[in-house]
């Protein structure tokens, strides 16, 4: 590589760190270069090609709908905005909406949640027990008092389509990918960072954005001196096709956060192990007996079709979790100069790039948001002690 020096060094170029790029480069304001460090560019192993890629504004917290309601509208009219020489991206996006259930004892979190939902115009209807069987009759609800779903402004898509997007209008933005790893990065007199890279050389750059996720995001925030709570942990999806047919399933969220939803002829499904049975992990080994002993009884309790099934293929990722609050830390580090986060995501990552990108590129340019206001997700909070709590956390 021939790059000495730089504006803005991106570490990460998945898809937090190409919607930044992209971002930056678009703004009319900023002249300055940039550069992205991605050191898998095979993508094999990134969290946005392996997660299972979905948008939903059910939250609790105001700011999370905020950024998903950005997001709905950005994935929307993705291939005008990140149209390339007339070719437009396709992430196939399929507004199928979130089904949260929810038993007696979780029904006021649910009557809560959709108020404020509402009240920020996301698009989400609350149905009683009989409501949910009368909409979703291949529907278990004997123990359900009622249920939310997303009318539209939820459901999937592609997201390793999302992030080649990204990626190449970037590139085609003169935004350069370098396939390197950092593998150290200080802090220089006249205060530059200096970012050694794993073939050896060294690239000066201004200011420093981590979007390396759960690879290797935590070890930067230590080098450049702060100690984020982030983890890596492993999260499993499992395929499997069902004889009977299930019309109109949602991405459905079972009261003890089992989710399932269509996937072409088939279906996909994963769950959130308990947090004992929940280890820092770097493997991708997949653990069947999680579909066989957890996963599998509670969907075929659920969706009585789901007794009789196929199981197919199994994959295993990556959550860079934040175990502070389960919400993503972004934004600039307070007491170290132009150093910039996008890490914890917890998940989130891929709904939330659009508004992520965009917001860091104001702040890093203009000094403040411009958009949306993301700062309850800065890292402040985390030295308050004030964690910015969400009811619902898949």
């Amino acid at each position: 590589m021939a790059i000495a020096s730089v504006d803005v060094a991106i570490i990460g170029g998945a898809v937090i760190g190409s919607s930044v790029a992209y971002h930056l480069a678009q703004r009319d304001d900023f002249k300055g270069s940039i550069a992205v460090f991605e050191k898998d560019p095979s993508y094999q192993h990134c969290a946005s090609a392996l997660s299972a890629a979905s948008i939903r504004q059910q939250f609790s917290s105001a700011v999370n709908i905020d950024i998903s309601l950005y997001g709905i509208d950005f994935l929307r009219n993705i291939g005008d905005l990140l149209e390339v020489d007339g070719d437009k991206p396709r992430i196939d996006l399929v507004e199928g909406g979130y089904l949260f259930l929810a038993t007696p004892d979780k029904r006021s979190i649910l009557e809560e949640n959709h108020a404020l939902q509402q009240k920020m115009g996301a698009d989400i209807g609350f149905l009683e027990a009989d409501a949910l069987k009368a909409k979703f009759p291949w529907l278990n609800t004997s123990d359900l008092s009622a249920g939310c779903h997303g009318l539209s402004g939820e459901g999937w898509f592609d997201g390793y389509g999302l992030m080649q997007a990204f990626r190449r209008k970037a590139r085609s933005l003169n935004v350069p990918y370098e396939p390197y790893q950092v593998v150290h990065l200080e802090k220089i007199m006249g205060g530059s960072w200096i970012l050694t890279l794993s073939n050896g050389e060294q690239v000066e750059a201004g200011v420093v954005v981590n979007a390396a996720g759960a690879s290797g995001g935590t070890q930067i925030c230590l080098e450049a001196g702060f100690d984020a709570p982030v983890h890596s942990k492993k999260r499993m999806i499992f395929t499997f096709e069902c004889r009977d047919e299930v019309p109109g399933l949602p991405l459905l969220i079972d009261p003890n956060g089992t989710y399932v939803r269509p996937e072409g002829t088939g279906f996909i499904c994963g769950s959130s192990p308990d947090e004992e049975q929940d280890p820092d992990c770097y493997d991708y080994e997949v653990d069947y007996s999680f579909f066989e002993e957890h996963l599998w009884p509670t969907l075929a309790t659920r969706i009585p079709a789901f007794e009789a099934i196929k199981p197919g293929a199994a994959w295993a990722g990556h959550y860079d979790v934040n175990l502070f609050d389960h919400n993503a830390f972004m934004g600039p580090v307070p007491g170290i100069e132009d150093f910039y986060i996008a890490l914890g995501f917890s998940g989130h990552g891929l709904q939330q790039s659009p508004a992520v990108g965009r917001a860091l590129a104001e702040h890093i340019v203009t000094g403040g948001y411009e958009t949306l206001d993301l700062s309850e997700l800065g890292v402040e909070r985390l030295a308050a002690n004030k964690p910015l709590i969400e009811r619902n956390v898949v």
